[in-house]
């Protein structure tokens, strides 16, 4: 009876123990920022235990590892990254953690956009074209499910419906974006973050800086987007969540036009904002933009009103020189008449 009793509270503990060890067995995912950090969590939900390197609101082109990142990058079996120059601290953190996790660079397959000032370099802000968040996602549950094959088809429905919502997504900007007059299509912002955003939905991208928010503003910038606004009639520009808008508001200011609103880049936006999750990014932005470059300048409605104003001018003339000719005619015909 004893031995039975004995038996039976060993093979509890081991169910129990089993059970424990079993929920703590956990992929530990770390991505650098917290857009990938979205993406990774509408795949793999709570299978996994997942962190990001650098904060909702933080800079990723700025950011300085702290030994809480050194921490949580030496336990991670995943660590998620974007490369192509975007966080340039991260191989340092890598090497640095002692980590033993596999580094998944999620920007496989996606084609860069190369920059124009600096030779073999790309500009990283990839996943601002919906479609090469295709790309990523399609990384990412690649790299969920050869670390984790035992939950392979829980990543993989999921990910197919997000892929869904995605496409969905690429549409939808694509339409609001047609909607904007042709000539209005310039987006003005503080760093060139919207390239990849601005060809694939048809928009010419004037920012202020480069690629990198580390780049101080120079005169010749600030000249150079003054001009675009002024020959272009630009209607608004617009800030990002994550730069200072001092700038930005300083031009607005001085070419007299709106900030057309806050954009979301290298940062979801805090929690219950419309920028909270990468698909909410995306779609905020282009309705931002959308809203803002589709109003009429005050320049824009004065060329109106002046060119309403000509044409009234046009008709009073023709109707004079008409009355002039009628009365001409009567008095030729009268002085005819009298001879």
């Amino acid at each position: 009876m004893i031995q039975t009793t004995n038996k039976l509270y060993s093979t509890l503990f081991l169910l129990i123990f089993s059970s424990l060890l079993f929920s703590q067995d956990k992929l530990n995912v770390v991505s650098s920022c917290s857009i990938f950090k979205d993406m990774a969590a509408n795949i793999a939900g709570d299978k996994i235990n997942l962190q990001s390197i650098v904060p909702i609101g933080g800079d990723p082109h700025l950011h300085t590892p702290t030994p809480r990142d050194a921490r949580i990058v030496s336990a991670a079996d995943l660590v998620l990254i974007n490369g192509m120059t975007f966080e340039g601290w991260i191989k340092e953190l890598i090497d640095n953690s002692g980590t033993k996790g596999k580094t998944i660079l999620i920007t496989e397959g996606v084609t860069p956009i190369q920059s124009s000032v600096y030779k073999n370099s790309s500009d990283p802000h990839a996943w601002m074209n919906a479609a090469n968040g295709l790309v990523y996602i399609e990384n990412i549950k690649d790299a969920l499910v050869a670390a984790d094959p035992a939950n392979e088809a829980f990543y993989t429905t999921n990910y197919n419906s997000y892929k869904t919502e995605l496409e969905k997504a690429h549409a939808t900007i694509k339409q609001q974006v047609s909607t904007i007059p042709s000539e209005r299509r310039i987006l003005v912002t503080s760093h060139d973050a919207f390239s990849y955003f601005g060809k694939a939905y048809g928009l010419s991208v004037e920012p202020i800086i480069g690629v990198s928010t580390e780049a101080d503003v120079q005169t010749a910038d600030m000249v150079r987007v003054a001009k675009v606004i002024k020959e272009n009639n630009v209607p608004a520009v617009f800030v990002e969540s994550t730069i200072n808008p001092k700038i930005l508001q300083q031009i607005a200011k001085d070419n007299d036009v709106e900030i057309g609103g806050e954009l979301y880049a290298d940062s979801l936006g805090e929690p219950g904002s419309e920028g909270d999750t990468y698909l909410g990014m995306l779609l905020h932005n282009a309705q931002t933009i959308t809203t803002a470059l589709s109003k009429e300048t005050a320049s824009t409605s004065s060329t109106d009103a002046s060119t309403g104003d000509s044409k009234y001018l046009l008709y009073g003339l023709a109707f004079l020189g008409l009355f002039l000719l009628v009365v001409t005619f009567l008095f030729l015909k009268r002085s005819s008449s009298n001879a």
